[in-house]
C-alpha cells in the first residue's frame, strides 16, 4: 500500500471508529450485560460487530444511488451529515450514554448496540458522503478496509470490556465520552466547512 494510500486509510480508520462513538457502546453494553455469562458476552461483540460492518459496507457502496435517487448533491449532504455529527457530539459532552431503553433480556447486538448507538444518523451520514467521495476503486477499497477496521476495534472493546471497566472506573469511561465528544465535533466542524466551501463556489 503507497504511503498516500496508507495514510488515508489510517485517516479514515481513526473518523470511523470515532464516529461509531466506542465510549457509548462500552458503557450501554456494561449496562446491558451485567447478569450475562462470559460465552453470551463474546457472542454479543461479534454479533455488533459483524452487524456494523454488513450495514455499514451496504451504506458506504450504495451512497451514489442514494444520492441519485433523492436527488441530493454530496455537498448538501456534506453539511447535512455535519450537523448531525455535531449534535452528535453535543449529546456525547451532556448526557449519560446509558440509556434505559436497553433490555438486557432481548438480544442487545444488533438493536440498539449496532444500530442506532454506534451506526446512527450522523455515523450513517458520514459513511455515505465517504463512499460518496472515493475517486477510484483503490479509496473505496481503502475505505471498505476503514469500516472494517473500525467495527473491529467496536468488537475488541465490548470484547474486552470488562477489562477496561476495570482499569478505568466509571469516571475514566465517563471522560473517554467526553473527549470522543470532542474529536466527533471536529469532525462535523471538517465536514461541514467543506460542503459549505464547495457549495459558495
Amino acid at each position: 500500500m503507497e504511503t498516500g494510500y496508507f495514510g488515508l486509510f489510517l485517516s479514515e480508520s481513526v473518523k470511523l471508529f470515532a464516529l461509531m462513538t466506542p465510549p457509548v457502546a462500552l458503557t450501554a453494553f456494561l449496562s446491558a450485560s451485567k447478569f450475562y455469562d462470559a460465552e453470551r458476552k463474546k457472542r454479543v461483540a461479534r454479533k455488533t460487530a459483524l452487524a456494523i460492518f454488513i450495514m455499514g459496507i451496504v451504506l458506504y457502496f450504495c451512497g451514489d444511488g442514494i444520492f441519485a435517487f433523492f436527488g441530493f448533491t454530496l455537498d448538501a449532504f456534506r453539511i447535512g451529515s455535519g450537523a448531525l455529527l455535531f449534535l452528535a457530539a453535543v449529546s456525547l459532552m451532556s448526557e449519560s450514554p446509558e440509556k434505559s431503553f436497553i433490555n438486557p433480556d432481548e438480544d442487545i447486538s444488533i438493536v440498539p448496540l449496532a444500530m442506532p448507538l454506534c451506526l446512527g444518523p450522523a455515523s450513517i451520514g458520514a459513511l455515505v458522503v465517504l463512499g460518496a467521495s472515493a475517486k477510484n476503486t483503490a479509496e473505496s477499497v481503502i475505505g471498505a478496509l476503514s469500516l472494517l477496521t473500525a467495527a473491529i476495534g467496536i468488537y475488541l472493546i465490548l470484547y474486552f470490556a470488562d477489562a477496561v471497566q476495570r482499569r478505568l472506573g466509571k469516571v475514566g469511561v465517563a471522560v473517554l465520552s467526553k473527549l470522543t465528544g470532542l474529536l466527533v465535533a471536529a469532525i462535523a466542524a471538517q465536514v461541514a466547512f467543506t460542503g459549505v466551501q464547495a457549495f459558495l463556489r
